[in-house]
């Protein structure tokens, strides 16, 4: 299972410099609407530190991580539901991701222009959610027009000629999907098949001038501005050149700003949250490797997501705690002191678990 995170923001708020800072990539990051033309795809490790001690323990050949893919698409303008700007056709590129990462300008620099003449977050915040919503309404009425023709041969499709219909409501009302669905207005079940971008998780990501980032003031107005969605404050401009430094040297800008995780590492675990996902590990001689499920998967879910085989054959998981086994030196020692666990199928996974699965297929 991947995360797939797609980027939105209007022009010029520092979009393609996060993309780059993210992914290490050097797409073109320009002082003019639209320098992003076709959309940037990018696929990021999530940093887990438990993975190198794993390793070390195991002496393993190779480390994989657990991936994040990031999509970045052109600067979003007041009318780009209804094609201008790049229009519909970026905005179909991030309708397959799980969240929306929401780029929000705070910084000052009159050498970057703003697309609407300043600076107002709240402002752009609204125009990109209300350009998101009328391009759902579009999907919606297009959608609703054929399902009332099948309905009318069809009665077993009342139900989600019902949840479109309230789907519809809520758009021109101005609230989003998410909201609806959140409150219990309205079951997303008949509607998941639309991916509809204003039923995505959303994360704000403020991108603020780099005296700003200790500033807790600012940042609890911001979290306000956007509460309950989760929020990451950062300066692109620091994070690309964080992506440049070493461990070390990263550490040491990072501590001068009063920081100890970049703020594209927040946005990752932020990302986690927000879909509500977890990894458990593996580990042996050949790799040591993070793995994402969802929180609340039982013990043969987990293991599907390493080969479907394995859910199928489940037998048990002997599983260990991360801090278990690291305390102990070995997986021996753990045994030994009989912190290993034997699991069957209605075992609930946590985050951290280490586990080697049985089965027979």
């Amino acid at each position: 299972m991947g995360l797939s995170i797609g980027i939105v923001g209007l022009p010029n708020v520092g979009k393609s410099t996060l993309f780059n800072a993210l992914t290490q990539n050097e797409v073109l990051a320009a002082n003019y609407p639209f320098a992003t033309i076709e959309p940037n795809v990018g696929v990021v490790a999530v940093p887990d530190p438990r993975l190198d001690s794993l390793a070390s323990l195991y002496s393993s050949k190779e480390i994989v991580s657990a991936m994040v893919t990031f999509v970045d698409i052109a600067g979003i303008v007041k009318g780009a539901s209804v094609g201008e700007g790049l229009g519909n056709k970026f905005l179909a590129s991030i309708r397959e991701s799980d969240a929306i990462c929401q780029v929000v300008r705070v910084f000052s620099d009159p050498d970057v222009i703003h697309v609407n003449g300043e600076i107002s977050p709240s402002s752009d915040i609204e125009t990109i959610n209300t350009e998101l919503i009328l391009a759902d309404l579009q999907t919606v009425e297009n959608r609703l027009v054929k399902l009332a023709k099948e309905a009318r041969k069809r009665p077993e499709l009342a139900q989600a000629l019902s949840a479109l219909e309230k789907a519809q409501e809520i758009l021109n009302s101005g609230n989003t999907i998410a909201g609806a669905v959140g409150s219990g207005k309205l079951d997303a079940t008949f509607l998941n098949d639309l991916h509809l971008l204003s039923a995505k998780p959303f994360i704000y990501v403020f991108n603020v001038d780099e005296d700003a980032l200790s500033d807790l003031e600012l940042r609890a107005r911001l979290a306000a501005m956007v509460a309950p969605a989760e929020i990451v404050v950062l300066c692109a401009k620091i994070e690309a050149e964080l992506s440049l430094l070493d461990k070390d040297d990263a550490a040491e800008l990072l501590a001068s700003f009063g920081q100890v995780e970049s703020g594209l590492v927040q946005l990752v675990h932020v990302g986690f949250r927000t879909l509500g996902l977890q990894t458990f590990l593996t580990a042996g001689p050949k790799e040591s490797r993070a793995w994402t499920i969802h929180i609340g998967d039982t013990a043969p879910q987990a293991a599907g997501t390493i080969h479907t085989d394995f859910e199928r054959g489940f037998i048990k998981a002997e599983v260990v705690s991360f801090e278990d086994l690291m305390e102990a030196g070995s997986i021996a020692a753990v045994r030994s002191l009989g912190k290993a666990r034997i699991e069957g199928k209605e075992y609930i996974m946590r985050d951290g678990d280490v586990v080697e699965f049985r089965f027979n297929v």
